[in-house]
């Protein structure tokens, strides 16, 4: 059962949310099994599997950067992961989901106001492209490039201090390598992800102050 997999998981992970918010979670992969029979949002197609594969997979970085009140900006969005989840979760975030694809950006528009997601927007644009009038304490990519070209496209977007956040499977040694030193301090943490096999990381790279 989703709910069970989701409960059983979040407890795992240390994380007590309300039971608004377990609804919505669960309603958001719903609404993500719904458009995935016109739109290919995402190739996982059972529901509990979205759950680990998803959810859990994008709350467990809340682990390793989670504050008060953070301004989040989710890049290659898709289907709204992790943006949507983490938006969800941390109610005091503010998150921006933005994918150049017009369907996915429907589908982000769609999920936010279907789900009530009063603390997160949408912007349909190229990263590279976009010119947002604030910048953001955390950038994050779920599946969107390789680490020196997030940091390229995505880097300028970030606060001083602030974070590129990069999710990972197996530790990504050759593309910490291949950053540049102008990117900022690296540092990579090791995720455990309830219900998921197979290795997970998180890379961080904090800008200069």
């Amino acid at each position: 059962m989703p709910a069970t997999t989701l409960d059983t998981g979040l407890a795992a992970l240390g994380l007590d949310l309300s039971v608004d918010q377990r609804r919505r979670l669960l309603d958001y992969v719903e609404l993500i099994a719904k458009w995935n029979q016109v739109h290919n949002l995402t190739a996982i197609r059972d529901v509990s599997r979205m759950v680990t594969h998803h959810l859990l997979d994008s709350l467990a970085v809340l682990r390793a950067i989670d504050a008060p009140a953070r301004r989040v900006l989710d890049v290659g969005s898709g289907a709204g992961l992790p943006g949507i989840p983490l938006a969800i979760a941390r109610p005091a975030w503010w998150v921006t989901l933005i994918d150049s694809h017009h369907k996915k950006g429907a589908f982000l528009a769609q999920a936010v106001g279907e789900l009530g997601i009063g603390n997160a927007r949408v912007v349909v644009d190229r990263v590279e492209a976009w010119q947002p009038e604030e910048r953001f304490d955390a950038v994050i990519s779920r599946a969107f490039s390789d680490l020196p070209e997030f940091a390229q496209l995505a880097g300028r977007l970030r606060t001083p201090g602030g974070e590129l956040l990069a999710m990972k499977g197996v530790h990504p040694y050759e593309e910490v390598l291949q950053l540049p030193a102008e990117a900022g301090e690296v540092d990579v943490v090791k995720l455990d992800v309830p219900g998921l096999d197979g290795e997970r990381h998180l890379v961080r790279v904090r800008a200069p102050q």
